[in-house]
């Protein structure tokens, strides 16, 4: 039987992961094995940088921890290997990292996944897989937003270009009946 001490910690690991859970606004759960020392350390390093905070648990600590916080339909993935990537920043971080290096890794594994406190499908999982980083969603939304000032700003260039908005519209001016009279001669025959 575990001693009282043993017992304390273990409560207080349970404690932490489920409020690592809870406070988390996504989470992905994996099946590590297989994996070298090396490429652990590059995945490990990708996570981090990305702001998502992977750690090995025990599963029964983890099933623990996800009747706490109210995902318990990920208990049903819990055996063998088992490390857990949480985000609190980004949706997609995780599932991007993790999806990506499943595809390179065979026997490395996405096993379950929540967000927003969720427990979500592995189709779910691929699309947030799919999505791109923050800063590139961003660039997009920002191009979207300069797109029509730019072009506002070449249309006044042009007019600067061809002499003030005065030339311009003197230059139309005598280029239009010019335009229109092949028409016209043509309705006449």
């Amino acid at each position: 039987m575990p001693s009282q001490s043993v017992l304390e910690q273990k409560k207080q690991i349970v404690a932490e992961l489920s409020d690592r859970l809870k406070n988390s606004i996504t989470g992905l759960v994996v099946s590590y094995q297989g994996i070298n020392t090396e490429d652990d350390t590059k995945l490990r390093k990708e996570l981090r940088e990305n702001d998502v905070k992977y750690t090995v648990v025990k599963n029964t600590l983890l099933s623990r921890a996800c009747d706490e916080a109210g995902l318990e339909d990920i208990k049903s993935v819990l055996e063998g290997t088992t490390a857990l990537a949480t985000s609190d920043s980004e949706y997609a971080a995780a599932a991007r990292i993790l999806c990506n290096y499943a595809k390179d890794h065979e026997n490395f594994k996405v096993k379950a996944g929540y967000l927003d406190g969720a427990v979500i499908d592995m189709d779910t999982i691929t699309a947030l897989s799919k999505l791109p980083t923050r800063e590139v969603l961003l660039a997009n939304v920002l191009g979207a937003f300069q797109a029509p000032i730019a072009a506002f700003a070449r249309v006044m260039q042009a007019v600067a270009d061809e002499g003030g908005f005065e030339e311009c519209l003197a230059k139309k001016a005598a280029e239009a009946p010019a335009e229109e009279a092949p028409a016209e001669e043509a309705a006449a025959e």
